[in-house]
């Protein structure tokens, strides 16, 4: 769950501007949703008044009474009763819900010591809260400085002042019994405030500091986990884990909270296998139990002097238990075959000889074929240039035919019937004949 001011706005993630306050309580750790917020009672006098209260963005939880007339929904900032003052928390839980977490907690619903809500928080109140909460970093420095001076065995993991800046909390690890007596009054005069000193686990720090566990998601205990159950190893030999210091660990340092998630369910596969049955006599020697497969309901053994691990089933173990107790040693062990369920291997491609498959003859050939091809298209293209060039020859004469008509329209004909002048030299040797020879004038 997130709010519409986590998103992501002009190409830059603005993160939660309310500092883990916002409505749907996304922001906040170790959240839960109330899926009854929305069901409606017949009675309201018989509803539960006790309301669930976050501090520090989800890291401390406690429960109030709401005396007011008010209902508060979910992500509200209210204002509750503190030590000799105010503390400003969030609502995280309201309704029936609650009064199932106080049967749980084995708190009474009427008890006198769950203080009450007295208003919703004024801009006053979260100015107030937010100057105490900016003073949370330099006081915590301030405070590891001055217990490194005192030599004391310790280490404060986190300092929270209440909403008034009245009180403040220091949440401390130590191996041992430490004396901060001292501690205390350096503090008080440092600090100004009303000093309470709590000392948490390794489980409690690293819910409270938070991280990414080697699943690659956030911590169960910084998220959802409220509850340490103790882990030992025998929980990691039953789940057939290796033990493995470095792998079975946390955050933390302690051996990890998730093996206990799956711890019931192997209990219950291993109930039916026999007991006592790590050591099986042989003739070959004792046998002596490796692992338990509750997936495949086989027992694994392995004999003396061999590495090599004998599969056997349920039935086959608890016959030869029952030939041991008759003084009956078998000779060899009964094994089962186990199916690998692995992937079959692709066949390797394997090295092929194709030298003299391809000669230089061919590809001879095939260069002269390409050529070839491209000579002839050269040819297609150069001829088709030439009729194109042929025509607009052509073109341009009877241009110019046309042209020499238009200029010479009168010019006259040769023809027999032309009545036209003729030529004058021709007009000169008529005039000749007509006059005839001297010889015929005398």
């Amino acid at each position: 769950m997130g709010c519409s001011s986590c998103g992501t706005k002009d190409g830059k993630p603005s993160g939660c501007k309310s500092n883990g306050g916002c409505s749907s309580g996304g922001c906040n750790r170790l959240n839960v949703h109330d899926w009854l917020a929305n069901l409606p009672f017949t009675d309201p006098a018989v509803s539960c008044i006790i309301v669930e209260i976050s501090f520090n963005n989800g890291s401390r939880k406690e429960y109030f009474k709401n005396t007011t007339l008010h209902h508060f929904n979910k992500g509200e900032m209210v204002s509750v009763e503190g030590v000799s003052g105010f503390d400003v928390g969030m609502v995280n839980l309201s309704g029936e819900l609650v009064r199932l977490q106080l049967k749980k907690k084995r708190i009474p619903e009427d008890s006198a010591e769950i203080k009450k809500i007295l208003r919703r928080s004024t801009e006053v109140d979260l100015q107030k809260w937010n100057e105490s909460k900016s003073r949370e970093r330099e006081v915590l420095a301030r405070s590891r400085a001055i217990a490194k001076q005192l030599k004391l065995v310790m280490k404060i993991c986190e300092v929270e002042i209440q909403a008034d800046g009245r009180k403040a909390t220091f949440f401390y690890t130590a191996e041992d019994r430490v004396d901060f007596r001292e501690l205390i009054k350096l503090y008080a005069n440092d600090f100004k405030v009303k000093v309470e000193m709590k000392q948490i686990g390794a489980r409690q720090e690293s819910a409270k500091v938070g991280g990414i566990g080697s699943c690659g998601r956030e911590l169960c205990c910084s998220s959802w986990l409220n509850e340490f159950k103790s882990v030992t190893t025998a929980m990691a030999r039953y789940q057939n884990l290796s033990i493995n210091q470095t792998k079975l660990s946390g955050q933390c340092g302690r051996l990890k909270c998730c093996l206990n998630y799956e711890l019931d369910t192997y209990l219950d596969a291993l109930q039916h296998f026999p007991d006592h049955a790590d050591v099986l006599q042989t003739a070959k020697g004792n046998a002596q139990l490796i692992k338990k497969d509750i997936f495949k309901n086989l027992m694994w053994y392995t004999l003396p002097d061999s590495n090599k691990q004998y599969p056997l089933s349920i039935e086959t173990v608890k016959k030869i238990k029952s030939l041991n107790s008759k003084g009956i040693i078998p000779e060899e062990l009964e094994t089962e075959e186990v199916a690998t369920t692995s992937k079959a291997k692709e066949p390797e491609p394997q090295f092929v000889d194709v030298v003299g498959q391809i000669s230089l003859r061919s590809l001879e050939r095939n260069a002269q074929k390409r050529k070839g091809a491209r000579q002839q298209q050269g040819n297609r293209d150069r001829g088709r240039g030439t009729r194109q060039q042929q025509g607009t020859r052509e073109q341009g004469q009877g241009t110019r035919q046309q042209q020499g008509a238009r200029q010479q329209p009168n010019k006259p004909s040769d023809r027999a019937d032309n009545k036209g002048p003729r030529p004058q030299g021709k007009q000169l040797k008529l005039n000749r004949n007509d006059q005839g020879s001297p010889r015929d004038q005398a």
